[in-house]
């Protein structure tokens, strides 16, 4: 589950956590907000669930876990405050680049005020800048090329006023094509830069 985080909300006291003691521990699992499924393995001792629907608990008995089916108002109203302390989440935008530069295309150049919109609305922000290329070109020329791109992109966040603390660059080159393709292809949706805002 690399592309995404399973959205389990856990409150598990520290003998729980150890395995010392049989009886205090729940987990919730939420919806995730675009609706796709998701589930949690829970384990206690040797016994084991999978909580697969938003709303199910697990509670560590002396038994091992015991599964119901909760509400959304209920987790407000017994965990209301800890959702409220989490951080929120993860957004994720692409930028595109002219093949062999690290120039935008068109489109990718109307992205950027979401992306600051998206930094500005984040009280602590942390941003991934992750420089992409095709398969077009030896390992170490796309792994520059990558850099290259997203320390333009680094710089142009910094211009725009975000924090250079808050901003890291990174290069995966061609080790992870969007489009899988044979080495040696250009392909214009592996030439990109992702941006991980949290």
């Amino acid at each position: 589950m690399t592309d995404r985080i399973v959205r389990a909300f856990a409150i598990v006291a520290t003998c729980a956590l150890l395995g010392a003691c049989a009886s205090s521990g729940t987990v919730v699992l939420l919806p995730e907000k675009d609706g796709r499924s998701t589930a949690v393995s829970v384990k206690q001792g040797d016994k084991e669930v999978v909580l697969s629907e938003p709303y199910a608990v697990a509670n560590a008995t002396a038994t091992g876990p015991r599964t119901y089916q909760s509400s959304s108002q209920e987790v407000e109203a017994k965990f209301g405050s800890a959702l409220a302390a989490q951080p929120s989440r993860a957004a994720s935008f692409t930028l595109y680049f002219v093949e062999g530069k690290d120039e935008f295309t068109e489109e990718s150049k109307q992205v950027v005020d979401r992306i600051l919109s998206e930094i500005a609305r984040r009280p602590v922000p942390d941003v991934l800048v992750v420089g992409h290329t095709d398969a077009v070109g030896t390992d170490a020329f796309n792994d520059a090329l990558g850099q290259q791109r997203a320390e333009t992109v680094r710089a142009a966040l910094i211009r725009l006023g975000v924090p250079a603390n808050d901003v890291r660059a990174i290069s995966r080159g061609k080790r992870e094509l969007a489009v899988p393709t044979p080495d040696g292809v250009a392909e214009p949706r592996n030439r990109r830069v992702e941006i991980v805002v949290r």
